[in-house]
């Protein structure tokens, strides 16, 4: 496993409202220290969905706060439940969370660097950009939103950035040129993105036009989006030891991986967001179509389909996959 999952109790000691459609909440755990934690950190949170207790993934919003964690949830009428129960919460109620980890892996030998932002993208940006300006680095930030009312944490970025942020609000009229934001920066810029997965694709295809080396290019994207809308779908499983037609419908609360491991199918998995590719299965038939949300196959692999990241992918349809043929079996 690359981190270990370290879990604490925390209190929820505030909430605000930073859009009709994003609430901010500072969670201040037991024992808390305000020890700093590296840049693009999220938290999980034990939440209860329909009864079953599941676990969300949030950035920490900025550097290090002496309150305590800032998180940011978009209520998401597509969303499988954890924005709805997130919103549901009043200070002063206990929640169980882990301490910050990051996946991000920033170069900081480098000068030049471009932040990408698409909606609630923005949280763990807010950070990256405070440490980068800190360290006096060459930093921009493009912020794409719907309108300017969808834009948070303006006030912090401005300070940080100045006029090295350049929001592109759509209802402005000025849409995000990804082509052309790419082909302005200097040689050896490293990118970090993160938005939904229709423009971490753009970016990936804007990026990999304009020359720069594929591993300039670091993301994250949220494991809840994706190309098809969030509805429920039917995977059988194929493999020795499994009963012929043994088959399960995967709520659209919930992930394939949970349902699988709770049937007692164990399914390996670490970082439960679909970025390290250990609960990969392999797809056997397809009644449908695959709507891969992880951002460990490449595009060729996704338009194959021959596995699928049970973490955070879903269909339309039914799916049939092997769960004992591991992707790194002989």
């Amino acid at each position: 496993m690359r981190f270990i999952e370290t879990w604490t109790s925390a209190t929820l000691l505030a909430a605000r409202d930073l859009t009709p459609g994003i609430r901010e909440f500072l969670l201040r755990p037991d024992n808390f220290t305000g020890a700093p934690y590296p840049v693009g950190s999220h938290i999980d949170v034990g939440v209860t969905i329909e009864g079953q207790p599941q676990t969300r993934s949030y950035s920490l919003v900025g550097e290090v706060d002496p309150q305590g964690y800032r998180i940011a949830v978009r209520r998401a009428a597509d969303s499988r439940g954890g924005s709805r129960y997130m919103w549901s919460l009043a200070p002063g109620v206990r929640l169980n969370i882990t301490l910050p980890t990051s996946l991000v892996q920033l170069d900081w030998t480098r000068r030049q660097f471009c932040l990408i932002a698409g909606g609630i993208g923005i949280t763990p940006l807010v950070g990256a950009a405070q440490a980068l300006a800190r360290r006096d680095a060459g930093v921009t930030l493009h912020y794409a939103v719907r309108t300017r009312g969808d834009a948070v944490y303006l006030d912090m970025l401005e300070r940080a950035l100045g006029d090295r942020l350049t929001v592109h609000a759509g209802d402005e009229g000025r849409r995000l040129d990804l082509e052309r934001v790419f082909a302005a920066l200097p040689q050896d810029t490293m990118t970090l993105f993160c938005g939904p997965m229709r423009m971490l694709d753009a970016a990936r295809r804007a990026w990999e036009a304009s020359g720069r080396p594929l591993s300039d290019l670091r993301y994250e994207t949220f494991g809840s989006s994706g190309l098809l809308p969030t509805e429920p779908f039917r995977v059988r499983l194929r493999g020795e030891g499994t009963e012929l037609g043994t088959e399960f419908v995967i709520p659209r609360d919930r992930s394939m991986l949970d349902v699988l491991n709770e049937a007692g199918h164990e399914v390996m998995s670490d970082c439960r967001r679909g970025e390290c590719g250990v609960c990969a299965l392999d797809v056997v038939d397809v009644d449908g179509e695959i709507d891969h949300r992880d951002v460990f196959f490449s595009d060729h692999q996704k338009r194959e389909s021959r596995k699928i990241c049970a973490c955070v992918s879903r269909a339309r349809g039914t799916i049939t996959v092997d769960t004992l043929h591991r992707s790194d079996a002989p």
